[in-house]
């Protein structure tokens, strides 16, 4: 059994709460379901995230969740998969957030501008979920072939992000430089080790100490641009500081 904190959103737990309404103040089925596949997708990120992948059993996702092992039966085959789904749910959540952020910029944006955003969203959001980053950068290398299979289609998705971005920017800045495919991958790869060693030292309440680095990084790689001398702002920061 473990201790589990209430950290995020996507790792709330129920243990020693009531469990789902019943007699005449039962939840229609629909409802029902959708309230218990919740509860287990946020019990298994806050056991997992407080005990490590291979320790936590479905016992201990269920007595999280407040719900019976036929419930959990009921919606995962067993413990890989309803750690996955957790996972594929928290990386859409942070998508969404990525996604409205952007959104949030005035019309006619910078590309820097953008770029800042859209990292600073992404490290906010892991700040916010200190459980769910514990989980996804510590434990889900560890869990098997499918979550392996995750990871990579996670790179994949942001070297298609760092894409994206770049050649919508190129539109406007014919003279920043053509890169390889690879450029968009190893930038990927390199903000993840970046934010796994934040999460591995328990820094994660820091991660977004690292929003200037990655903005320099990835202008440096697909712009062309000079890194800020240290202890200096770049114009960018200047500009969204409203020095």
């Amino acid at each position: 059994m473990f201790t589990r904190r209430q950290e995020g959103v996507l790792a709330r737990t129920h243990e020693g709460e009531p469990g789902l309404p019943r007699g005449k103040n039962r939840l229609p089925p629909a409802e029902v379901r959708a309230a218990q596949r919740a509860r287990l997708l946020g019990a298994v990120v806050a056991a997992v995230a407080a005990g490590g992948y291979s320790e936590v059993t479905v016992a201990d996702i269920v007595r999280g969740a407040r719900v019976s092992r036929a419930a959990f039966y009921a919606h995962f085959t067993d413990k890989e998969d309803c750690f996955i789904a957790a996972c594929r749910e928290g990386g859409q959540l942070m998508i969404d957030g990525i996604t409205a952020a952007k959104r949030s910029l005035p019309a006619g944006a910078s590309a820097e501008q953008v770029l800042r955003v859209s990292l600073v969203a992404f490290l906010d959001f892991l700040a916010h979920e200190p459980a769910f980053a514990r989980a996804f950068y510590i434990d889900m290398p560890a869990a098997g072939p499918r979550a392996a299979r995750l990871l990579r289609a996670a790179n994949h998705s942001f070297a298609g992000f760092n894409r994206a971005w770049h050649e919508r920017a190129r539109l406007d800045r014919p003279d920043w430089p053509t890169v390889p495919d690879e450029a968009y991958h190893a930038l990927a790869g390199a903000t993840a080790e970046l934010v796994r060693s934040k999460v591995s030292q328990n820094k994660i309440d820091t991660v977004t100490d690292l929003a200037d680095t990655l903005v320099a990084l990835h202008l440096a790689v697909l712009a062309g641009q000079a890194w800020p001398r240290s202890g200096e702002p770049s114009e960018l920061q200047a500009s969204s500081s409203g020095a």
